[in-house]
């Protein structure tokens, strides 16, 4: 369990890709092979099986898409909820970032801002793919990668088990053979988990030109995480019932204010969702008397 709740939260999630580039560069791949081929090579290098034609690749063999994050502040006496994109969702189409650039803006961004970044299987993977590509695309981001001299004395992204970067996996499950995966877990607890797109269709998505699906499941992931961290704070004594409530009631405004915009009606599915599973979860509890 994490010891501390800072004022700022950003609850993220990123979605990649396997990169046809780097898979020329490692593998030594000619450079009149069709961008398809590599990708096929590389999930045949990385142990593609009938059962499994594609399975996961090293992250700094892939490239990032989109991140997404619901960052939450505390300003006075109020709770300022915020979803935003990389790239942002957009009506007229969303377009693909460069990204180095799409890494730059989000770590510069956690830099500047100085968050208690939230993930789930980030220690393992996205918080671990945007330093391995940011890495190998010659990104700077100086004030993210700071640390303090010692642990207390400032914000370390680097300190394991540390607070500024809280891995609910990790959390929950540490490096037990049970580990759920995110939409084992939400579902269990009542929260939407993967709907009509899962990790595995990223890639035919982008093939396709469809950035602004791959965004609205990065999206849907992203919440989905921070409404897991509510659900693990009040866990942990940092929110009692009634400010439980009020905190999944904001997330439920903040839903039904973004999905009016548009470009993110795939808003108003998740909430519907979300409400049903919330009443199913709700009514199974009181049965077992749990009275949740």
């Amino acid at each position: 369990m994490f010891k501390t709740m800072k004022p700022q939260v950003w609850a993220f999630d990123a979605e990649w890709i396997p990169d046809p580039a780097t898979g020329r560069a490692v593998y030594g791949f000619a450079d009149d092979i069709d961008e398809t081929d590599v990708i096929d090579a590389m999930f045949e290098r990385g142990g593609a099986t009938e059962q499994e034609p594609r399975p996961y690749l090293k992250t700094i063999l892939c490239r990032v898409v989109s991140v997404s994050v619901v960052t939450r502040a505390e300003e006075k006496d109020e709770v300022r909820l915020q979803l935003t994109s990389l790239p942002a969702a957009d009506a007229a189409g969303t377009q693909a970032l460069p990204e180095a650039e799409l890494i730059q803006r989000f770590l510069e961004g956690v830099g500047r801002t100085q968050p208690q970044l939230v993930g789930y299987n980030s220690g393992g993977a996205d918080l671990r793919i945007l330093l391995q590509r940011g890495v190998a695309l010659g990104v700077q981001a100086a004030d993210f990668a700071r640390r303090p001299d010692k642990p207390w004395e400032g914000v370390d992204y680097f300190l394991p088990n540390g607070d500024w970067h809280v891995d609910l996996q990790e959390v929950l499950a540490g490096r037990s053979r049970g580990r759920p995966s995110l939409h084992e877990l939400a579902v269990a607890s009542g929260i939407p988990g993967k709907m009509d797109v899962a990790g595995s269709d990223v890639l035919d998505l982008w093939q396709a030109g469809r950035i602004d699906q791959i965004v609205a499941y990065n999206e849907c992931d992203a919440i989905t995480t921070y409404l897991l961290w509510l659900r693990v704070a009040h866990f942990g004594g940092f929110f009692d019932s009634q400010q439980y409530e009020a905190e999944q009631q904001s997330v439920r405004e903040l839903l039904s204010r973004e999905s009016q915009r548009p470009g993110r009606e795939h808003l108003q599915k998740y909430l519907a969702v979300w409400k049903q599973l919330a009443g199913n979860h709700a009514r199974s509890g009181a049965q077992m008397g749990l009275g949740i």
